[in-house]
């Protein structure tokens, strides 16, 4: 299988980074100056800088405005003029309507992150550049950074049929996201890390119940999640539930490629998690929280169990730290054993696109948005993205560089960070690590700590790297809105779990078998 065949990426190389202010400057005008666009006219200004509006995640921060901070910065190292407005993210839901509201008015972002497979249908219309001969000639790095396999998914996954490129893939070759635990709540509390289902339901209980924070409150929330069952994996894994950040995935049940979210798994997993729901050992609000809410909840040390990045688990620690005064420690938590299943956290080694580019009649704005994508995957300068400005992202300190603590009422977004996706473990702990200050060291290393921890519990999934076009014609399905219809209910009690098979008959029914049977022809070509 072409996917299963990545293993550990070759940006590996990108590992020994130097963050001493004097090894990187020289370095970085080099990248910055570098011309990857030849006989074109690439500039609309007098500086011969073009401006490009560039989308991706934002989860709070200031955007990009032209003269900004950061606007300088990407001008200097990248060589392009990133303007960037504020759009929420919010789990990706925000920022697809916004997004969608842009295309609509004909106002399509010259570069952005794609959701939820709408470059599929972008592509098919004509909207999105096709890469296929662009990138190997005007954005040569990115060819390089990224392995031949991956291109050839990427090329079998085209929803034309052409076998063309229109996305620049994300790539990861390590789990990155797990169940955090309070461990110092177990520890004060005199409690093991749980190893079986039945342990686990004990320690929330002891979360519940026994003032782990010693506030002398009973607001613990001893585990919850995000509205439209999001970002509570952790529930569904021990079940062998193939579940990406709440949204159900494929997997091999019963030897044959199956969309989870119909399996008995799903079943026995919603069964478990409607009990703890109605024993007071969930949020109650765990399905009305949007991404601030339920981060807020965390930073105010009051929360137990949650699922995320393991590797960034600091930005809560601090947070607390500074909220409350507290140096926590959330550890990994061991998928607890259920008697008949095999748990694992889910694994995607091909992510959902990084990047698109609008297909510009104007030739300016096309070619500095492949110059942008050619200087920001020089992988010398991945260190000095992921630090940012100086004196907003991070400070120096006897010769080293470090990053700050964020703050989102200071810091602009930094939406230039390729070393997220195309992330290896070993680049992932050392960039943390090498750009930590001493004061923040507690709650940083904690994250490199889980990055290896991690790894003991996760699974590559079989629907890895698999296309949205396998639910054309089928949008319902794709946005799951049957799953979180009745998955929904079932937790909050107002179906009884035997709704379950109602459900799977109705998916089945409205496109469900026809889905299956494409993710099945999709899974036997890529399998070969």
């Amino acid at each position: 299988m072409v996917i299963k065949k990545i293993g550990v990426l070759v940006v590996t190389g990108a590992l020994t980074v130097s963050v001493m202010a004097g090894c990187s400057s020289n370095t970085d005008k080099s990248a910055a100056s570098s011309e990857p666009v030849t006989g074109t006219n690439a500039s609309s200004k007098a500086d011969g800088i073009v401006d490009l509006e560039v989308w991706d995640g934002n989860t709070g921060f200031k955007p990009i405005t032209k003269g900004s901070k950061l606007y300088d910065f990407y001008k200097e190292k990248l060589g392009v003029g990133v303007i960037q407005p504020y759009v929420e993210w919010n789990g990706g839901t925000n920022y697809l309507n916004q997004l969608n509201l842009k295309i609509a008015a004909n106002e399509m972002p010259d570069m952005f992150q794609p959701v939820q497979g709408i470059e599929d249908s972008l592509a098919k219309n004509g909207a999105i550049a096709d890469l296929t001969d662009l990138l190997p000639k005007y954005a040569p790095n990115v060819m390089q950074v990224i392995p031949k396999e991956v291109w050839d998914v990427v090329k079998a996954n085209d929803p034309t049929g052409q076998g063309r490129i229109y996305y620049t893939p994300g790539i990861l070759d390590y789990g990155r996201e797990t169940g955090l635990i309070r461990k110092d709540w177990l520890d004060k509390l005199g409690l093991p890390m749980p190893k079986t289902q039945d342990d686990y339901v004990k320690v929330l209980e002891a979360f519940r119940d026994k003032d782990p924070n010693g506030n002398g409150q009973k607001d613990e929330l001893p585990t919850g999640g995000r509205e439209q069952a999001a970002w509570m994996d952790h529930l569904f894994a021990m079940y062998g539930v193939a579940m990406f950040e709440g949204k159900p995935d494929w997997d091999v049940y019963d030897g044959k490629l199956t969309y989870s979210a119909v399996t008995p798994n799903m079943k026995a997993a919603l069964e478990f998690i409607a009990k703890l729901y109605k024993d007071g050992l969930m949020d109650k609000e765990s399905l009305l929280n949007n991404k601030a809410k339920w981060e807020g909840k965390n930073d105010s040390n009051v929360v137990g169990n949650y699922f995320h990045w393991e590797e960034s688990v600091f930005e809560r620690l601090e947070n607390i730290n500074k909220n409350k005064g507290v140096k926590g420690d959330y550890s990994v938590l061991p998928i607890p054993e259920v008697p008949g299943f095999k748990g694992f956290y889910t694994v995607k080694k091909m992510q959902p696109p990084a990047w698109v580019v609008k297909n510009n009649k104007d030739q300016t704005k096309l070619m500095a948005s492949l110059k942008l994508l050619n200087n920001m995957y020089d992988k010398k300068i991945w260190n000095t993205l992921f630090l940012g400005v100086e004196g907003m992202h991070y400070t120096m300190k006897d010769g080293k560089a470090t990053r700050l603590p964020e703050d989102k009422s200071t810091q602009e977004n930094l939406a230039i960070n390729p070393y997220l996706y195309v992330a290896t473990a070993d680049f992932s702990a050392e960039l943390y690590k090498s750009t930590t200050s001493e004061d923040r060291k507690w709650a940083v290393d904690q994250g490199i700590r889980n990055i290896t921890e991690a790894q003991k519990y996760v699974k590559v999934i079989a629907g890895d790297g698999m296309p949205a076009s396998v639910y054309d014609g089928f949008a319902d399905i794709n946005n799951r809105t049957l799953y979180v219809e009745y998955a929904t209910k079932i937790i909050l009690g107002q179906y009884p779990i035997s709704k379950f098979d109602e459900f799977v008959d109705k998916w089945n029914k409205s496109g469900g078998d026809e889905v299956t049977k494409r993710a099945n022809e999709w899974y036997a070509k890529v399998k070969k």
